[in-house]
Parts: C-alpha cells; structure tokens; sequence
C-alpha cells in the first residue's frame, strides 16, 4: 500500500513539474540555441539531418506534383547499369 501511495506522488509531482516546465519550453528559440552548439555536438547533428531530410522531401513533393500536372519536361534517363 505504501508502494503504491510514494507512486501516485511521485507522479503528480511529475505531472505538476511537466505542467510547470511545459509552458516555459514553447517560448525556447531551439534553432538558435542549437546552431550555438559546437559543430561535433550530436544535437546539432541531428538537427542537421532532419533539416536535410525535410528539404529533399520538399523537393521531391514538388518533382511528383510537376509529373502529376502533366509536365511535358521529358524524364529523365535511367543511369547506365554497370556490368
């Protein structure tokens, strides 16, 4: 019963500590904080990775919407194979 009492506070102390940081974490500039990094940092990595990723999404969205509306840009050879 004591068990399952320290549980309980212990998770609406969480809750109220996750209500208390939660609101202040949305007026945080993560960009800026992260570009402050140094270049090695594994966070600025991966911010990189999936500003990287959003990007060719983007324009690759925007290479199929060009085929969907019936481009006449004729397409693209497929590479040679290499034997």
């Amino acid at each position: 019963m004591k068990k399952a009492l320290v549980l309980v506070a212990v998770l609406a102390g969480l809750a109220a500590l996750g209500r208390l940081l939660g609101s202040r974490m949305q007026n945080i500039d993560w960009e800026k904080r992260i570009a402050a990094l140094p270049d090695n940092a594994p966070p600025k990595w991966m911010f990189r990775n999936v500003t990287a990723i959003r990007e060719n999404t983007e324009r690759i969205l925007r290479l199929l919407e060009s085929e969907r509306s019936g481009s006449t840009q004729p397409a693209s050879t497929p590479p040679e194979q290499i034997h």
